[in-house]
């Protein structure tokens, strides 16, 4: 419930400090005496979008304070523990709309976004303003609003929608990527069949370019070597050395043991000359190649490098290459049964989106018959008990929301032919189907304070006192502001203020007054009969309040 509302510097508004109370609270005046701007106020600290500049002419700011009272269990207990605020019994608003046109907001002394006052502002405030009929003739919304009447959860059908949405484009993407693979197929065959031949192994490129420079230096070194091995061999060092052994030995017995330490180096002379030997062999075995060995290794150092470069790629990067090729073209193989896969996986999603939207659907059917019982049920009250408002249910294209399309349709007399509430009913009876529409909806959402903008407008008479008594109706148990030129209406409430302009010094300025019992004689003479208020007049206010 909206317990308090104090305005500073606002539009023409200097200072004012309200106090609402439960039931039903009635907001009169002159045309032009400020009622809209009580309103475009309470909208701006509530976050809503309206006038851009709404600060007093001459003050640096206006500030807008709201006080609700917040009952445990209240819905917007929910926003502010999203917002990570701490919900107490009573919800301070306040909002600053500086004269530069910046705005700051506050909730219960936390700075906050619009975005934030504007989810409390869905769940504490719901206007009905004099245009708001505008809502009944654009059937774009008036399958929320049926949902509102019923109670639906959409969550499971945007759910299953999502999952379908997600599905359809798993889908058309493995499609795509397969037509893909599919128009290179020739390409990844005959170049996985070229790597699978040439086989080229990490590292081998720079083997066989080391060998291959071996090979070609050998002839030039060969011959030193092979000179090396013939004066190391029996054809000249070793024989040499042998018979000088001999010769010594020969002498040595006469020679007493002078000779064994030359004898001793001779020996292993031979021994290490041996050992050069066997190295040189071995260095002359590894140079000792055939020309054709040459040729192949060449051979296949280039083929690995012309593959390198044909597919962009360094030598030793084939072999992964390869494995990358070999990958895609596992998938074009595998491709039929992936598609086959998720072309079930869709269908799936489709059937589970079709259940929910049917569920939605007989959901929808279902409430559409309580909301037309309740629309004539709220309808008679208001002296429109011949009218005939009926909620159509057809098919439309399928969304989030299911495959839904629902219209209101109303004829306002017997055997008359139904139609769109913009053709068939006057202003009037537009309002009048506003004020039961309203009830229907709303009369399952408890803790919203409920703001009615001239929805009395075009009606008088019994009419009027009939809208006034639903409206007092409405406010049993609730908060009900009304904004109203009946007086009628006005006499139904069971409080009341009076909204008067008024010039002091140069500066206009509107005020707000609570009335008393004879002010309210005096208020609703006024409206009766205008600015020459007869004792007629007064009588007849009598007579409404009593």
């Amino acid at each position: 419930m909206l317990r308090s509302l104090d305005i500073r510097d606002m539009l023409i508004i200097d200072r004012l400090s309200l106090a609402f109370q439960p039931g039903l609270n009635v907001l009169t005046g002159e045309t032009g005496a400020g009622k809209s701007i009580l309103l475009d106020s309470l909208g701006f600290v509530l976050g809503w979008r309206g006038r851009a500049e709404l600060v007093r002419a001459g003050a640096d700011k206006g500030e807008v304070t709201a006080v609700f009272d917040l009952p445990p269990g209240h819905a917007a207990r929910a926003v502010l523990d999203e917002a990570g605020i701490e919900a107490e019994d009573e919800l301070i608003l306040r909002r600053v709309n500086f004269a530069d046109g910046r705005k700051t907001a506050w909730v219960n002394d936390r700075r906050v976004s619009g975005e934030v006052l504007r989810g409390l502002s869905d769940r504490l405030v719901e206007l009905h303003g004099q245009h708001d009929d505008r809502g009944l003739l654009n059937p774009r919304g008036h399958r929320q609003m049926l949902d509102t009447f019923a109670g639906l959860d959409l969550s499971a059908c945007r759910r299953a929608w999502t999952a379908l949405g997600t599905a359809r484009r798993t889908l058309l993407a493995a499609e795509e990527a397969l037509a893909a693979v599919r128009a290179e197929e020739d390409f990844l065959r005959h170049a996985v069949a070229e790597l699978d031949k040439l086989d080229p192994q990490p590292g081998e490129e720079a083997l066989l370019d080391t060998r291959r420079r071996e090979m070609q230096g050998a002839e030039k070194i060969r011959d030193d070597i092979a000179r090396a091995h013939r004066a190391l061999s029996a054809e000249g060092a070793e024989t040499l050395l042998v018979d000088a052994l001999r010769w010594l030995e020969t002498a040595s017995d006469r020679a007493g043991n002078r000779l064994e330490a030359p004898l001793a180096a001779l020996s292993r002379a031979l021994l290490e000359l041996g050992e050069a030997q066997d190295g040189v062999e071995a260095c002359l075995a590894d140079l000792d190649f055939d020309p054709r060995d040459l040729e192949a290794l060449e051979e296949r150092l280039f083929a690995i490098r012309a593959l390198a470069r044909k597919h962009s790629v360094l030598p030793d990067e084939l072999g992964t290459f390869a494995e990358e090729l070999r990958g895609r073209l596992a998938a074009l193989d595998g491709g039929t049964k992936q598609i086959d896969a998720l072309r079930r996986a869709l269908a799936e999603a489709e059937a589970a989106w079709e259940a929910e939207a049917a569920i939605l659907s007989e959901a929808r059917r279902g409430a559409a018959g309580r909301l037309d019982a309740a629309m004539a049920a709220e309808l008679a009250p208001l002296k429109m008990e011949r009218a005939v408002f009926e909620t159509q249910v057809t098919e439309a294209d399928p969304g989030p929301e299911g495959r839904d399309a629902v219209a209101f349709t109303v004829a306002t007399n017997p055997g008359a032919p139904a139609g769109p509430l913009n053709r068939i009913a006057s202003g009037g009876e537009l309002s009048r189907f506003l004020l039961a529409l309203k009830v229907c909806l709303t009369g399952d959402s408890p803790g919203l304070t409920l703001i009615f903008d001239e929805i009395d407008r075009g009606v008088g008479g019994a009419t009027a006192d009939a809208v006034g008594r639903r409206l007092k109706a409405l406010a049993e148990g609730a908060q009900v502001l009304v904004v109203t030129h009946s007086p009628q209406v006005a006499a139904l409430g069971a409080h009341h203020w009076r909204v008067e302009k008024r010039v002091a010094h140069g500066m206009t300025t509107s005020t707000v007054s609570p009335l008393g019992a004879g002010d309210r004689i005096e208020e609703i003479a006024r409206m009766l009969a205008g600015d020459t208020i007869t004792d007629a007049a007064r009588e007849a206010a009598r007579a409404l309040l009593d």
